[in-house]
């Protein structure tokens, strides 16, 4: 960015700092560098985060911004949570520090609210008007991230009103194909009340050859297009998993019933049918819309123990001839996978475990993906590339998942980490997708596995929904789309109706249809979002968790390093926790340039380095976990 003169008018969006301070964040037309401008609490009183204003941006003699004479220009956000207060007697609202720095005089519309009461709240004419009050014994920190992220738990009766309408849409024959005998089953965890998917295996033929179908479920044939369901479902544009609440994409009556592949039933799907010769080559790929039944519905745990062990549970007796094809087909792809390179999607993830009786969260723990989560993604993978390159051939244009190659400095950063950590990366200038599989087989099953894997994933970057086909790095794959989640992701549903248009004789498409990058802008952005609320809600509970553990002791490893401090993960637990820089000894400590250590003129803290730390302090508010260096 060209150095910009010391004082001029921007128009900017608006970050609030929980400390009570904010920031204008810039980001100039054709440039992907931004500017950022300090706010100070008095300018920032008026305004909440996300508010987009024009404002006068200052630089001052080292180079650091600030922001004054802001004016609104929009406010995107409609609600906010907060806690009655009193101040001078009269009622005020303290919203989440999150959203605003300030405590914000509030109308109760003759609700009666006492101090410390939670609320939510819409904002106009500088005043908060309450909309609802919480209920007693209310998960306060989970209404606070809904809010503050601007997700949404219920659905207008305009929606209900058409979900009755769709309970009457039979799951019937009609011109699909039938596949109820065919041996068809899901695979979810036990827990699972959405499900998408379904798969089945017909054995090899003579030229041994398998025929794998992945059917998913069909909610375009229910959910028109512009309807009010479709709306909602748009906007939301993903069901959000924030752990122990699930706010759906579609009302429940639908996604976990009406729209679920449920053992038994008739349900309406689209089947990608993929032929896989005996090297796992798919050599051909056919889509069609299908009636399916399935057979049984089989828990992760079960199919892992039939793999592993051979074991073979009630349910899956049904279906135990077809269980050993399911195996080759797994294997076989994994052969294909293995040849091009790029990395296992599936990985440990930090679980919580809540109490039965109250539903308070009693736990965490670290779960380990089994084969049978290893061979469900595989079969998911395939379809979704199967389905891309289907479009492609065709010149039907959809919302594509591409992910770039990695920048060089963010593969150095990563092969440093590494080298920290104990492993010797030696990528070169440039990491291809089989130098990426190689390490991945490397640091598989190791202690420093999930930091490295954390700090791998930053390293990739974030994929994106776009209508311009490229290629997913982290999968080599060629073109990739989501195709097998439409109950649960919009971006599916999309591809579900562009399929379903050709199937049925549409051959008018635009090329790259700008109408579908916008729509993937938009899912691009809500996906972000649900994901920030994930990692909100993520925090505040490892907070809770660990407040048991104040004082004890965990071996780690540093996994980010910020001029703050470090970020260091938790061996086991997976918790990812801030070691301040001013608690380090020997200090100051300031970062280097790349922000891949901390340093002083004594002492260096570099990503990857192991450390024996102690749990000094949680604030679940904030979601934060501090630590000290043990000893």
């Amino acid at each position: 960015m060209e150095t910009p003169s010391p004082s001029r008018t921007v128009t900017g969006r608006i970050d609030v700092h929980p400390r009570g301070f904010g920031f204008l964040v810039v980001q100039p037309s054709g440039s992907d560098e931004v500017l950022s401008a300090f706010i100070p609490p008095p300018e920032l009183n008026p305004y909440l985060a996300d508010d987009v204003v024009s404002a006068t941006v200052t630089a001052s003699e080292d180079g650091r911004w600030s922001a004054s004479a802001l004016s609104l220009l929009k406010r995107p956000r409609q609600e906010v949570y907060g806690e009655v207060v009193l101040r001078k007697g009269a009622v005020h609202l303290r919203i989440d520090r999150d959203v605003a720095n300030g405590d914000w005089p509030l109308e109760a519309a003759g609700v009666e609210v006492q101090p410390q009461d939670a609320v939510v709240a819409r904002i106009a004419d500088g005043k908060a008007w309450l909309l609802r009050k919480l209920e007693p014994g209310a998960d306060r920190s989970l209404e606070r991230i809904i809010v503050r992220h601007g997700l949404r738990r219920g659905f207008d009766p305009e929606v209900h009103a058409e979900v009755q309408r769709v309970l009457t849409v039979p799951h019937a024959l009609g011109g699909r194909r039938d596949l109820r005998q065919v041996p068809t089953v899901t695979v979810d965890s036990a827990s699972t009340r959405v499900i998408d998917d379904a798969i089945s295996v017909l054995p090899a033929g003579g030229d041994g050859a398998l025929r794998l179908f992945v059917s998913i479920a069909d909610p375009a044939e229910f959910v028109t297009e512009g309807s009010a369901l479709d709306r909602v479902a748009r906007e939301r544009a993903t069901s959000v998993y924030l752990a122990g609440a699930m706010l759906p994409m579609l009302p429940e009556e639908l996604s976990t019933n009406w729209l679920s592949l449920v053992p038994g039933e008739d349900r309406l799907c689209l089947t990608v049918e993929l032929r896989i010769d005996p090297e796992g080559r798919v050599t051909a790929a056919d889509v069609y819309e299908s009636l399916i039944r399935s057979w049984a519905k089989l828990s992760y745990a079960e199919v892992a123990d039939y793999l592993d062990k051979d074991e073979v549970s009630e349910p899956m007796a049904a279906v135990r001839e077809a269980m050993p094809w399911f195996r080759a087909a797994a294997a076989r792809l994994a052969v294909a996978r293995a040849g091009r390179g790029g990395i296992e999607m599936s990985r440990d993830e930090a679980r919580f475990t809540f109490d039965e009786e109250t539903g308070e969260v009693s736990g965490i723990e670290a779960v380990r993906p089994t084969t049978a989560h290893t061979m469900v993604e595989r079969f998911m993978v395939a379809a979704n590339e199967a389905i891309a390159g289907w479009l492609i051939d065709r010149g039907v244009p959809a919302l594509f998942r591409v992910q770039d190659e990695p920048e060089p400095q963010r593969v150095a950063d990563l092969a440093a980490f590494a080298q920290h950590s104990g492993f010797g990366a030696g990528f070169g200038r440039r990491l291809t997708p089989l130098a990426l599989a190689a390490f991945d087989r490397q640091i598989a099953g190791c202690t420093a596995e999930p930091a490295l894997r954390s700090v791998l994933r930053r390293s990739l970057g974030p994929s994106r929904y776009t209508v311009v086909p490229a290629m997913h790095f982290g999968l080599a794959a060629r073109a990739y789309l989501h195709f097998t989640s439409p109950i649960r992701r919009y971006a599916d549903l999309s591809v579900h109706r562009a399929l379903k248009q050709y199937l049925r004789g549409r051959r008018d498409f635009v090329h790259e249809d700008p109408a579908i990058e916008q729509l993937g802008v938009h899912l691009n952005e809500r996906s972000r979002t649900a994901s920030r609320a994930e990692k909100d809600r993520h925090r505040v509970l490892e907070a809770r968790v660990m407040a048991s553990h104040v004082g004890r002791e965990f071996t780690g490893r540093i996994t980010r390093v910020r001029p703050s401090g470090l970020l260091v993960q938790l061996d086991g637990m997976l918790v990812e926790a801030n070691l301040p820089a001013d608690a380090l000894p020997d200090g100051p400590y300031q970062p280097d340039p790349r922000e891949t250590s901390l340093v002083s003129a004594s002492r260096t803290f570099t990503i990857g380095m192991p450390l024996q730390v102690r749990v000094a302090s949680t604030d679940e508010q904030h979601g934060r976990v501090e630590l000290a260096l043990a000893g």
